[in-house]
């Protein structure tokens, strides 16, 4: 079975929170959880101050941890970045990876394009770009079987989660080593 991706929605940063924790309980690594969630506590400034070229979708950094409490701060590759046309928004994990990717920006599409790069279907995607709009945290967890995509599945669930779905993955380093030399356009 190929990996994939176990994606959700939480309401809050506690929601999040209790979710990772459980996530890591139950033997699922830092590296491969994913969160995503706007940042409330002034990326822009910080964006800014940095040099960030929010056009083109880049990274600030990875100085933002301490932003994150509980378990959030415990996940690997934390960073702010601004995402062209959605604004400020903190990410860890593999997805920061994605987004901040040199195949990122304008020519994947911002949020819906990584999220779409990373095998969710884009009406998903947009509808997942919509809640973290609203202030809601979008998580997701590398599973490598069936059995790790159902207990992730059950963490989401049991947490009350919102949007629960599961995604076949690309590796981002397989995109960003790819996509360069493979742009082709289905038109």
């Amino acid at each position: 079975m190929a990996a994939k991706s176990v994606f959700c929605v939480a309401r809050d940063e506690v929601q999040a929170s209790c979710i990772v924790d459980d996530l890591k309980m139950a033997g699922f690594s830092k590296n491969d959880i994913s969160a995503l969630l706007p940042d409330k506590s002034g990326t822009r400034d910080f964006a800014h101050e940095k040099g960030t070229k929010a056009p083109e979708g880049a990274a600030t950094g990875a100085g933002t941890g301490g932003v994150l409490g509980g378990a959030l701060g415990w996940l690997a590759g934390i960073g702010a970045l601004a995402i062209p046309g959605v604004g400020p928004f903190i990410a860890a994990g593999p997805i920061m990876a994605a987004l901040s990717g040199a195949a990122v920006g304008a020519a994947a599409g911002g949020l819906v394009g990584t999220l779409v790069g990373m095998g969710i279907p884009e009406f998903e995607a947009k509808r997942y770009q919509g809640k973290i709009r609203e202030g809601r945290i979008l998580l997701s967890v590398h599973s490598e079987d069936s059995n790790e995509t159902k207990r992730a599945k059950n963490i989401f669930e049991r947490a009350g989660a919102e949007d629960i779905s599961t995604a076949g993955e690309e590796s981002v380093k397989d995109k960003r080593e790819t996509t360069p030399r493979t742009r082709t356009t289905l038109d």
